[in-house]
């Protein structure tokens, strides 16, 4: 059955070396669902989970990266309800009422919140990852540039039984010289607290590696006591207001493929 028109769809963007794949599908069926929680031991996944959709940046040569709502979800802690809130205990109740009345509903993060920075493609040994000083160049990114190509991909939803929202989406845009990408985590607890998990990557034609950083940052919604309350939906508004929690920057690094030639053998008696 459709629901409101939808129609999947797949956008490919080459450039150079490299192509973009955006994949927007219907949202995973309950049956699939349930046997996703079951197989990584949560008790309950995001109401709007879109297990098909994906970004992927991937060379000619086979490597590159992707961001999907699976892989995002492994990375969330499920043996700890990290957030205490006023509205936990009710929350768990009317969980426990609907899903699994006569099961004990087991701890896990019902916010859902990630540190995922992406699935590196190819195998293991092609991109090196490791720390840098190197910071991405925001105020390069602020310089009008074309833009050739812009996606935006939705991997998880979910309203956290209207006491907020937890979401995590991807985007990109590729400039003739370059190609940004940011994905967002973003999690509203009302009352409680705003985080924003972000992971931003960066590469510039012709050099040799891709700029990633992830940033996490949160604050408490008695902190945020100066901010209008308007902003607390928005996250391209309210992230300058949270408090910096941690900043990682790396370097991938993309191999340098041998051209293939044919070797003749020559044996010397």
């Amino acid at each position: 059955m459709m629901s409101h028109g939808f129609k999947s769809s797949k956008q490919d963007f080459t450039f150079g070396p490299w192509k973009v794949t955006a994949a927007k599908n219907h949202i995973m069926k309950s049956k699939d669902i349930e046997r996703l929680g079951e197989e990584m031991n949560m008790p309950s996944l995001p109401e709007m989970l879109f297990g098909d959709n994906v970004l992927r940046i991937q060379h000619t040569d086979g490597y590159g990266i992707e961001f999907n709502a699976i892989d995002a979800l492994k990375r969330v802690n499920n043996m700890e309800d990290a957030v205490k809130v006023a509205c936990a205990q009710e929350w768990q109740e009317s969980r426990a009422d609907s899903e699994h009345s006569k099961e004990v509903v087991r701890p896990y993060d019902w916010t859902y919140t990630t540190d995922y920075r992406g699935t590196l493609l190819g195998e293991a040994s092609h991109i090196k990852v490791s720390e840098t000083a190197e910071r991405i160049d925001l105020e390069k990114l602020k310089v009008r540039e074309q833009i050739m190509f812009f996606n935006e991909v939705l991997l998880f939803e979910d309203e956290l039984h209207d006491h907020g929202v937890s979401m995590i989406g991807v985007k990109i845009r590729v400039m003739p010289t370059s190609f940004f990408l940011l994905q967002r985590f973003f999690l509203r607890v009302d009352g409680v607290l705003i985080r924003i998990n972000d992971t931003r990557l960066y590469h510039e034609a012709g050099k040799n590696y891709m700029l990633r950083e992830f940033s996490m940052r949160e604050s408490k919604i008695p902190e945020l006591k100066n901010v209008p309350p308007a902003l607390y939906t928005d996250p391209n508004e309210i992230a300058q207001y949270l408090t910096l929690k941690l900043t990682e920057c790396e370097k991938l690094e993309l191999p340098v493929m041998q051209p293939q030639t044919d070797v003749k053998v020559t044996c010397i008696q």
